[in-house]
């Protein structure tokens, strides 16, 4: 069933929104993938903040026309699955990625982190960096080693200062 210029202008609308506050997206051929493959890539999607959507093709330029992603505008053609990282800028490419290697069908057409098109060779090197989360954390174990380090260090010096305080003393009460 067609949708009503109504719903037109709504769906345009709500994908402007999401690629407006996306950070990075990838543009996909979905044809020849099963329902139920789909079906999982959505409940995947859901658990790594990735926005998934199916639109027309026309209705898809409209609404990114201007934003950061209107360089898409010529991959727009056929069957597309836009898949948008809401937060961090590798979940989409990680998830699409992850995909790809299951389902030979699934064809990537463009990936995108600001205003211009990625090589399509970039996809695993960008889908194999850490996570945001785990980039904040290994930053925080470089910067607290030393610290560590430290620390320990300090507090080898009054230990080592009594052992040998005590060497003394026994040495002394030996002779």
């Amino acid at each position: 069933m067609p949708l009503r210029i109504d719903e037109k202008k709504l769906a345009v609308k709500e994908l402007n929104e999401i690629a407006t506050s996306a950070v990075s997206v990838v543009a996909a051929d979905y044809h020849g993938t099963s329902v139920s493959e789909i079906t999982k890539l959505r409940k995947d999607a859901r658990e790594s903040e990735v926005y998934l959507k199916v639109i027309r093709n026309t209705l898809a330029r409209k609404a990114l026309m201007e934003t950061k992603f209107s360089c898409l505008d010529e991959l727009l053609v056929g069957p597309t699955i836009l898949a948008f990282s809401l937060n961090d800028p590798t979940s989409a490419m990680k998830l699409v990625n992850d995909f790809k290697k299951v389902n030979s069908s699934f064809k990537v057409k463009g990936l995108s982190l600001g205003d211009s098109l990625l090589d399509l060779s970039r996809l695993a090197e960008i889908a194999n960096l850490p996570s945001r989360d785990q980039a904040i954390s290994q930053l925080a174990r470089v910067i607290n080693a030393p610290l560590n380090k430290f620390a320990s260090l300090l507090s080898q010096v009054p230990s080592k200062l009594v052992r040998t305080l005590e060497s003394v003393k026994r040495q002394k009460e030996e002779a």
